[in-house]
């Protein structure tokens, strides 16, 4: 069967990179004024030709949100259930040689968070674990998923990849969305920075958004850690999977997400530095080129900038986030997988979004529908 590593293959990374590098104004505005883009006006879009173009930009990804989404941001809270992970992970707070306290937490402790959660208002939930096949499995997460599927309209998860097999067995147990992030698509960089556990192996992990098309997964998540390479490069490659996914898997849904490097136990200085306004017009660029595509912005940007991203793409938010198991109710001061910098509750954040004319949705859009 065809997966995306055959694709991924007929690229090169250094004349990709040379493309982008290569795009003028005059191709900006080709691409701003076709009515449907192509992967060589992502390209142009993501260029440091384009940052005269922002907020031009800006516009037309507000007008194009407003069209397919309207006037709503969701609201999802990541619930961390384990730290335990066996990958050796250079810029992750749970990498295996950090050596930290370790928990998973138990059927008791996961009905605690979620009563905290469940009191901030929230109806979609993350589900986080570290990357640990004999702690956090598949039997685990059946029992997780049979524990909470009573509370939540949505419940999505972010945890190791598994085999085809493993996320049939999950989806009758009320799984809806998988999230799953390459880091970093540059292969011998993604080496250095997975040098040990089942995570340090590129091709599955590359491979893993085809396993949950094969599955019928209801949504996938994809993107990279921006900071570990070129940010541009990095982007224009998860837009290309983001292409071949939907044209192979057309009954599932996507999301985009677009974290930056931050601060851990252990610490790692991103390799490349991304500025507010370069993220801005990453993510014009990526509404631009996809409409039909979620956008998702976490607790790790600032304040500022996630008050006045609101209305430039964005179709999801968190707030509220604690990434640690045990965080919201049973071990407050554990170890954060990363540190969160805009700290205000779930409650203000939906005032912010008010505030700005749109309205905030606690469940899933779907779910909502149907209803």
């Amino acid at each position: 069967m065809n997966s995306f590593t055959d694709i991924f293959k007929s690229f090169d990374w250094d004349e990709t990179k040379a493309g982008i590098y290569a795009k003028t104004g005059q191709d900006v505005e080709q691409a701003l004024a076709a009515n449907k883009r192509t992967l060589e006006d992502f390209k142009a879009l993501i260029s440091p030709a384009a940052a005269p173009y922002l907020e031009q930009m800006a516009g037309i990804s507000q007008q194009l949100t407003l069209k397919r989404f309207g006037k709503v941001i969701q609201m999802y809270v990541p619930l961390y259930l384990s730290n335990e992970c066996k990958n050796i992970c250079t810029y992750c707070g749970f990498s295996y040689d950090n050596k930290v306290k370790r928990k998973t937490l138990a059927p008791m402790e996961i009905m605690q968070e979620i009563a905290v959660i469940k009191d901030m208002g929230y109806d979609h939930v993350l589900l986080v674990t570290g990357e640990d096949n004999e702690t956090v499995n598949v039997a685990y997460f059946r029992k997780v998923l049979d524990l909470i599927r009573p509370h939540f309209a949505h419940i999505s998860m972010e945890v190791q990849p598994l085999d085809l097999e493993d996320y049939r067995q999950l989806t009758p147990y009320g799984l809806n969305t998988v999230l799953v992030y390459q880091e970093t698509y540059h292969q011998e960089d993604y080496k250095k920075h997975h040098p040990k556990g089942k995570k340090s192996n590129f091709q599955y992990r590359l491979e893993t958004p085809d396993r949950l098309g094969q599955a019928g997964i209801h949504k996938m998540g994809l993107g990279v850690l921006i900071g570990l390479e070129d940010w541009r490069t990095d982007c224009f490659f998860t837009a290309v999977h983001l292409n071949y996914l939907e044209k192979n898997y057309w009954q599932s849904k996507y999301s985009l997400s677009f974290p930056r490097l931050r601060p851990f136990s252990g610490g790692l200085e991103p390799k490349v530095e991304m500025s507010d306004r370069e993220l801005v017009q990453l993510i014009c660029a990526y509404r631009i080129f996809n409409e039909e595509v979620e956008l998702s912005m976490s607790t790790r940007e600032s304040e500022n900038f996630r008050n006045n991203i609101i209305k430039l793409g964005i179709t999801s938010i968190s707030a509220g986030s604690k990434t640690n198991p045990g965080g919201y109710a049973v071990e407050p001061e554990s170890l954060e997988q990363f540190e969160i910098s805009d700290e205000r509750s779930p409650g203000e954040i939906a005032q912010v979004i008010r505030s700005q004319g749109y309205e905030p949705v606690w469940k899933d859009w779907d779910n909502s529908l149907a209803q």
